[in-house]
């Protein structure tokens, strides 16, 4: 059995974002990317399955659509414990093109299970792990949380409204995963690190295919409010505030 992690490549959530000229796109300079943390999550859920022996998976596989920029995002995930990764060299111009990529990959590959994070921290779209399904012609199982092999087969726990639902499907299938699928990122030790230099990192070429949407413009949130003190011995002003401009009560 073999696991395809996605990862994506998205900045430092401590990062101060600024937008390039147009307003179309973030100025990536001085930005520290990481691994888009639901996926950084993913991948230490795999590699658990795949450190107890039972369940018979064989390798586990990272994959990211992006540029070579995106190289010490791959490695760090190879130095977490990844065996392999594989980068398909192109722009992720948008959730589209990035699932039909993949999906072209996992067509040749031949990946038993495939794992998705819910969302990218950047643009929270939510769209690639189904769109991937949809390419491949395979179940997905979205907003999971746990994840394990009973006898050979996958079951999966996902949030549901008031209460949590226990899913099986046949593999292949896609995993679309939330909080809750690790208790905490798998880090990598100064051993995974140094072995990670040689590990193998697969370039594909793009298949052809035109995105679907286009980013027209970015724009900040408007900065809030100064803060309101209210003294404590005037209870009706706060009330006032929060019922005619709070708009909360």
């Amino acid at each position: 059995m073999k696991i395809l992690v996605c990862i994506s490549n998205v900045p430092d959530t401590t990062t101060k974002i600024k937008f390039a000229e147009g307003n179309n796109s973030i100025d990536t300079t001085g930005i520290q990317w990481v691994i888009n943390p639901w996926d950084e999550l993913s991948l230490t859920r795999a590699l658990e399955l795949k450190d107890d022996a039972v369940n018979g998976i064989k390798a586990v596989t990272v994959i990211h659509v992006g540029t070579a920029a995106s190289e010490p995002t791959i490695r760090k995930a190879l130095a977490i414990g990844a065996d392999d990764a594989i980068r398909v060299n192109a722009v992720s111009s948008d959730a589209w093109f990035v699932a039909y990529q993949i999906a072209e990959v996992a067509k040749k590959e031949q990946f038993d299970l495939i794992i998705c994070g819910i969302e990218s921290s950047d643009f929270n779209g939510s769209a690639v792990g189904g769109m991937i399904s949809e390419f491949l012609g395979i179940p997905s199982v979205s907003a999971v949380s746990s994840i394990k092999f009973e006898n050979g087969q996958p079951v999966m726990i996902r949030e549901i409204d008031g209460g949590k639902e226990v899913v099986t499907v046949p593999a292949p299938f896609v995993a679309i995963v939330q909080k809750g699928i690790a208790k905490e990122p798998r880090i990598a030790a100064m051993r995974g690190i140094m072995i990670a230099r040689s590990k193998p990192v697969k370039l594909i070429e793009p298949v052809a295919v035109d995105p679907l949407t286009q980013i027209v413009e970015l724009e900040k949130p408007a900065p809030r409010a100064a803060c309101k003190f209210v003294d404590a011995d005037n209870p009706v002003q706060l009330l006032d505030l929060l019922q005619n401009e709070a708009k909360v009560i």
